[in-house]
Formats: structure tokens, C-alpha cells, sequence
């Protein structure tokens, strides 16, 4: 009889460029590309970062930086050395792991059989599709981040306040008006965000991540632009985390 082998997890990453959409699925590049994601680095650091060999990771990156993925640049402190960034656009990931096993069925019948609140039946399609394709293996996560950065740098000439309380409450305001849940400033240092009856994860199933990433790119881009530097937004909490709300800490990039 033979032996089953152990599911081996598989990621396949996807980036577009001026030249097309590529998908990596190197374990070496994934790990060069995700290290590049958090910020620029040198060779060096690429190399001692991810434990490969010097000519191993110099191939690597050719070739990402022949195909556009990647960048290169003079080290401003040697010259004979370069510094490389991601100069591509992350879409996601599609994962060989299917851990969403809902009944998307029972969720529809639930809304059928309700009042038909219109914000109830979009709610329905965002969660929908978006189950859909957690179900199989693909992750949209950086397109709705992206795509909430967009929003949210219309959204601020709106809400915008030279007092953040006043900001704060303008955004509070505009998620209620529109039922995307209910907005809480919990504290300004760091400025901490709650969110309950949140839109864009209260119906999700349990996925082990936070999932919020359409709202994360929304308070980037407001606070980005009141604070006129760059912020970071990190979900701490989360309703497919098991959370009962949502929470967010905005800080400078620099913190």
C-alpha cells in the first residue's frame, strides 16, 4: 500500500507589471520578494535575511529585476553596491490549503428569507465572493487594500479636520450613515480604532488572519494625509480572528 504524503502547504504569489502578471512560486523568491514588501534592503541584508547562498539569491534577483518585479538602485553609502525594492504591483496569492468550509447556500437563504435591507443584499455579494475565493486558496487581500487606499484618499477631502477628535468623529459619522459599522477612538497614543458590526468581516468565517484589509487601506490613506507623513495600520482584532469588533492601530512609519 502506499504511503500517503503530508499535504505540503504551496504558495504561489502573483505581481503585475508593465509586461504582464507573474506568478512566483520559488520558495526562494517568495521570501526574497516578501522581505522587499516590508521595505527597501541591500544584498547583503537579502542574503543573511534568508539564509541562501550568495550566488543562489544574486540569480534570484536578476532575473526579477530583468522581468520588472524588482528594482535596483546605488547604495548612497558604496557605490559599488545596490540596494533593491519591489517596483511591481502585489495582487495576492492563491494557497494549495482550502480551510473555509462554509455552506455559502445557507448564508443567501438567510437574506432571501429577511427583510431585504438593499445594504444587507451588497454585504451579501462582497462576502460572497470574497468566501469564494478564500475557499479556493486565493488571497485578494493587497487589490482590496490598494483599492481602499483610493477610497480613502477621496474620502478625506469629506471627512478632513485639522482636529483629529473632529476627524475622528467625522469618519465615526460616515461609517454610520453608510452601515459600515460603528467607530470608536479607544485612545491617541497610539491612535487605536475600534470597529464593531464591521462590513467588510462581521460575516466571514473563521480564518485565522485579520481580514480587513479594504478598511486597513481607508485609514492609511485618511491619516496618511491629516498627518502629511506616512502612517501604518496594523489590525490587531479582528471578527475572523474570533473577535467581537475590529481593531486598528495607526501609526508614523517611523514608530
Amino acid at each position: 500500500m502506499v504511503k500517503k504524503e503530508p499535504f505540503k502547504e504551496m504558495y504561489i504569489e502573483l505581481f503585475s507589471t508593465s509586461e504582464g502578471i507573474y506568478a512566483i512560486n520559488s520558495p526562494v523568491r517568495v521570501r526574497i520578494l516578501s522581505m522587499l514588501r516590508k521595505g527597501e534592503l541591500s544584498f547583503d541584508q537579502l542574503v543573511e535575511l534568508s539564509g541562501k547562498a550568495k550566488s543562489t539569491v544574486s540569480v534570484h534577483l536578476k532575473r526579477m529585476v530583468n522581468e520588472g518585479i524588482i528594482g535596483s538602485k546605488t547604495n548612497p553609502s558604496d557605490a559599488r553596491k545596490k540596494i533593491f525594492f519591489i517596483k511591481s504591483e502585489y495582487l495576492g496569492k492563491l494557497s494549495g490549503k482550502k480551510d473555509v468550509k462554509e455552506d455559502i447556500g445557507k448564508y443567501v437563504s438567510s437574506y432571501v428569507e429577511g427583510e431585504g435591507d438593499p445594504y444587507e443584499f451588497f454585504r451579501l455579494i462582497f462576502h460572497t465572493i470574497r468566501v469564494s475565493l478564500i475557499r479556493q486558496g486565493i488571497d485578494i487581500d493587497p487589490i482590496l487594500y490598494e483599492a481602499g487606499v483610493k477610497v480613502g484618499e477621496t474620502l478625506y477631502e469629506k471627512v478632513k479636520n485639522p482636529d483629529i477628535n473632529k476627524l475622528a468623529e467625522n469618519i465615526a459619522m460616515f461609517w454610520e450613515s453608510h452601515n459600515l459599522g460603528h467607530v470608536e477612538v479607544l485612545k491617541l497614543e497610539p491612535l487605536t480604532i475600534n470597529v464593531t458590526d464591521c462590513f467588510e468581516c462581521k460575516s466571514l468565517p473563521p480564518i485565522g488572519r485579520p481580514a480587513c484589509a479594504f478598511d486597513s487601506g481607508i485609514l492609511k490613506a485618511v491619516f496618511s494625509a491629516h498627518f502629511n507623513d506616512e502612517q501604518v495600520v496594523n489590525e490587531t482584532k479582528c471578527y475572523a480572528l474570533g473577535d467581537n469588533l475590529c481593531s486598528f492601530t495607526i501609526k508614523n512609519k517611523e514608530w
